[in-house]
């Protein structure tokens, strides 16, 4: 049993949640035993951790809840337009939908119709090489100029130019989320001037 908790831990980036552990055989029991014995950590709330890991901060946010979409700042980061992860990390998620206290906790959290929530849907690696769902460069574009309430300028700005910059960008697509988002008019300006 123990081996089962083991392989399936270092298969999730030495991170389990109790929903994965169950899944495999384990009880909450068994999870509950393996800390007391020091050979698993509980991390938070339903999440656990081989000892001495380094924790993936966004890969145990989205293996809390995967619903969650990172966006905005932690976007940016994971599109690789900044060089470091942001402070709080930001996330998008279905209007109709409730976040653990957790998660509001850790994060700066949008929320979208539902009719939204795919556009521009991605996946990109953390640093630590894992795999969680993100937004694409167009739609986290789109975002940041869309919240510009919420984001400051500094970061608006920089985003828009690195942006500009970027090789593999798709102004046709940029174009579709800016439409379907109702911020064309903004992109259209700020896109005239920099590109």
């Amino acid at each position: 049993m123990k081996d089962c908790v083991f392989k399936a831990i270092k298969r999730h980036g030495n991170l389990l949640t109790t929903d994965m552990a169950i899944r495999s055989g384990v009880s909450k029991t068994m999870l509950a035993r393996y800390v007391d014995k020091g050979e698993l950590v509980h991390v938070r709330h339903g999440l656990y951790a081989l000892p001495d890991s380094i924790i993936d901060s966004m890969y145990a946010i989205h293996l809390q809840n995967p619903s969650i979409i990172f966006s905005h700042e932690s976007a940016l980061f994971l599109n690789g337009f900044a060089e470091r992860t942001p402070f709080k990390h930001s996330i998008t998620i279905r209007s109709d939908k409730v976040v653990p206290q957790s998660i509001k906790e850790q994060c700066s959290i949008f929320y979208v119709k539902p009719e939204f929530l795919k556009i521009g849907l991605s996946q990109r690696k953390t640093t630590f090489g894992n795999l969680v769902p993100c937004y694409d460069a167009e739609r986290t574009l789109c975002d940041i100029l869309r919240s510009r309430r919420r984001i400051d300028d500094e970061t608006a700005i920089a985003a828009i130019k690195n942006y500009a910059k970027m090789a593999q960008k798709n102004l046709f697509n940029l174009y579709d989320y800016a439409t379907r988002l109702s911020v064309i008019s903004t992109v259209q300006q700020y896109m005239e001037v920099l590109v």
